[in-house]
């Protein structure tokens, strides 16, 4: 499954339960995870991978930076 594939299955199932997703990019600043989920009164942040995708080290770096400012942070694989 390519990771296309999993941010699509999750939009939708998402948006199936009354939520929604946006893709993110941030100008200037790599490695952000791909979408932010609002749902129920919660921000959650994903990083989408393939099923075999690994994380890289300037990803793992982000995701500590962000969890450690209190974001909930989800990694999420197409398995």
């Amino acid at each position: 499954m390519r990771e296309r594939d999993v941010e699509k299955y999750l939009h939708t199932r998402i948006t199936a339960i009354g939520g929604t997703t946006r893709k993110w990019t941030s100008p200037g600043h790599v490695r952000v995870p791909d979408r932010i989920v609002f749902l129920n009164g919660r921000v959650i942040f994903c990083e989408m991978k393939t099923d075999t995708g690994k994380l890289s080290v300037r990803q793992e770096r982000e995701i500590e930076t962000l969890r450690s400012h209190g974001a909930d942070v989800r990694v999420i694989s197409g398995q």
